[in-house]
């Protein structure tokens, strides 16, 4: 049964690939190989695998060498990207820090132009309540001026009607004595008519006077709204930016003014509220909104020390690309963000604190620990040197190390991460809320 089925399978062979003999002559001898179908067979299959392997083995190197293109290819793209927006966000910071001076500029003229309106102010009331104490001074001469007129024109009369009935010499005596007095009384009452148009033309200078004062002042006042509008606009462009930065980052926007409130050391401390003399009356408007404006302004002052003691900056400011984010990968939580870099680029703190830790750590490798304000920690691992030590306060934008591979490491990278009470949040969500603001 055996020898059959090797018949028939060699039987098979020879119609495929019949015996063949190869012939090798020389000059004294002839010889020959006989070539058998199952040799043939043999070979055609090495020949085939080898022509395959060829093919296959360039396949893959053809294929290598298009996807090793295509990845330099995107990686310059992505570089390009990257430097742009880097661009993009160094000339937005500029300009915002321009539009900052120049509204610190505009506030402090507008203080010096609202203490010269106040004095000015309060020059026009002393001098409104001078006028208005001339007019009851006047109206009270004037009250007193009728009051002896009726009483004159009353004498008057009754002299008269005793001089018509008088008799004699009493009589005539009686009547001399009364032309005397209606004499003293014709001249009083004429200085008195005298007086009392000199008092009517200062009370009617006086009105017109303080009509111009009123004007004046009112004047004064839509002057002193439109600032104060400016002024209150600029506070809310400047505050809510920064609020939302804050907010974006989860941070409470209230403990953190208060805790850098209390802990305040800046040259001259928090800007103090202005007092307004209100003269026995109820609060100032004026007074109040100039306070509310420096309320503001002591906000932004917070906020800008808050910012620079949180991490918003990004650590690295050279050309890099993302090569992993935060999150869960590979079945283990991923606790920061991966900025891909040639080796030796600079790496910088993102705020200002404390160096904790600077050293070898396990997987991290060599790695910087910053203590920040708030409860917030940096990392930054896989260095390749380390430029601060244990201890050492650092400001923002101060070099600390040179990126690297060091620990557990694919490829020259920083694993950079944000910790805030000792645990893990996304990076990106603090360098994304710095962006659209600084």
């Amino acid at each position: 049964m055996r020898n059959r089925i090797s018949l028939a399978i060699h039987q098979a062979l020879e119609r495929r690939f019949p015996e063949k003999r190869l012939f090798l002559r020389s000059d004294t001898e002839t010889r020959f190989i006989r070539l058998k179908p199952e040799t043939q067979l043999l070979a055609w299959t090495g020949g085939g695998l080898l022509v395959a392997w060829t093919i296959i083995a360039t396949a893959i190197l053809l294929m290598d060498s298009i996807g090793a293109g295509n990845f330099r290819a995107q990686a310059q793209r992505d570089k390009m990207i990257y430097e742009d927006r880097l661009n993009a966000i160094s000339a937005e910071r500029d300009l915002r820090a321009n539009e900052a001076i120049a509204a610190q500029q505009r506030f402090s003229a507008a203080l010096n132009q609202i203490s010269t309106m106040q004095s000015e102010l309060l020059a026009s009331e002393d001098h409104r309540r001078e006028v208005e104490t001339g007019l009851d001074v006047v109206q009270a001469t004037l009250r007193r001026v009728m009051v002896e007129r009726e009483m004159a024109r009353n004498e008057a009369e009754t002299l008269l009607a005793a001089m018509e009935n008088g008799e004699g010499p009493a009589g005539l005596a009686a009547t001399d004595e009364l032309s005397g007095t209606l004499d003293i009384l014709a001249d009083a009452l004429a200085d008195t008519a005298e007086e009392r148009d000199t008092i009517a033309a200062n009370a009617a200078s006086a009105i017109e006077q303080a009509a111009e004062l009123q004007l004046e002042l009112r004047l004064m006042e839509e002057r002193n709204d439109e600032i104060f509008r400016h002024l209150e606009e600029a506070m809310m462009v400047s505050v809510e930016p920064l609020d939302r930065m804050f907010r974006a980052a989860g941070l409470n926007t209230d403990t953190l003014l208060a805790q850098v409130r209390r802990g305040y050391s800046g040259t001259g401390g928090p800007l103090t509220p202005l007092s307004f003399s209100t003269m026995g009356g109820g609060p100032n408007p004026d007074g109040e909104r100039a306070n509310a404006i420096l309320n503001s302004m002591d906000r932004i002052n917070l906020y800008r020390i808050a910012a620079q003691r949180a991490p918003f900056a990004v650590p690295v400011r050279d050309a890099y690309r993302f090569t992993s984010g935060f999150g869960t990968r590979w079945g283990r939580l991923h606790a920061g963000t991966d900025f891909a870099a040639p080796i030796g680029t600079p790496i910088y703190a993102t705020a200002d604190g404390v160096v904790t830790e600077a050293g070898w750590h396990s997987g991290y490798g060599r790695l910087i620990t910053i203590q920040h304000e708030f409860g917030i920690e940096t990392r930054y691992a896989h260095l390749n040197a380390m430029r601060v030590s244990i201890g050492q306060r650092v400001s923002r934008g101060d070099r600390i190390g040179d990126m690297g591979n060091s620990g557990r490491s694919t490829g020259p990278h920083l694993h950079y991460e944000i910790r805030v009470g000792g645990t893990p949040v996304n990076p990106m969500t603090y360098i994304r809320a710095g962006t659209d603001v600084f």
